[in-house]
């Protein structure tokens, strides 16, 4: 999963996306709101974390900047407005505006990630923290990968591909779909990156097993599911 920081505070910013990291969240970072608002308009995320108290442009402008393309686009990305006020009437308007949901600073980050997990779990894929195919499980909130009884290791970009993978089961999802909510907007798009990490899943999962569960779909990309 794919997450922008739009945050000014360099401290919060980086403490925020090595915590995001660890959970094997693709994290970006941008420090003001025009910034912040050009790489939202250009990058596929599945959710933004956007601070209201911005330098150049406030949270809710670029709140408002948000919806208005998702609109013409005819999706919902997911964000979760983060600042130091807490009255009311503020979060009020930040979810009139249409924001999933409204954390006040200082917070936790244990609470922010349980926020990231619910808005994650509405979207039109697949939603949960555990998943399975065959004997294959994938549990996000132990990081756990099990198939049979065989614990699986996996590094953190092979478990968040994974997790991608099982979150839009049975679809046949491209590289540019996996570039953009796996990775961050620094992979160099003429590697083999992608690739290597399908393969070493395959090997990881599935070059054991009777049952293939990972399948490359010739000219369109990869998808999991128990039939071809």
């Amino acid at each position: 999963m794919k997450i922008l920081i739009i945050e000014d505070d360099l401290d919060t910013a980086a403490f925020l996306k090595s915590r995001l990291e660890e959970k094997c969240f693709a994290v970006d970072v941008e420090t003001d709101g025009e910034s912040g608002l050009r790489t939202a308009k250009i990058n596929d995320y599945d959710v933004i974390l956007l601070d209201y108290g911005l330098p150049k442009r406030t949270g809710f402008s670029v709140l408002e900047e948000i919806r208005s393309l998702d609109n013409k686009k005819q999706i919902h990305t997911s964000v979760i407005m983060i600042s130091v006020i807490g009255e009311v009437d503020h979060k009020v308007s930040g979810l009139d505006l249409g924001a999933d949901d409204y954390i006040t600073k200082p917070f936790f980050f244990d609470e922010l990630l349980a926020r990231i997990q619910a808005v994650l779990r509405r979207p039109r894929m697949r939603t949960g923290s555990v998943f399975e195919m065959d004997d294959l499980l994938l549990d996000t909130n132990r990081q756990k990968v099990i198939r049979g009884k065989e614990s699986i290791y996996l590094t953190k970009k092979e478990f968040a591909l994974l997790e991608y993978l099982f979150r839009n089961e049975g679809m046949v999802v491209s590289r540019g779909m996996i570039t953009e909510h796996v990775w961050d907007m620094h992979i160099d798009p003429f590697s083999n990156t992608i690739e290597m990490h399908i393969l070493n899943l395959r090997k990881k999962i599935d070059k054991p097993r009777k049952h293939k569960l990972i399948h490359s779909v010739p000219g369109r990309g990869y998808k999991i599911d128990i039939t071809k």
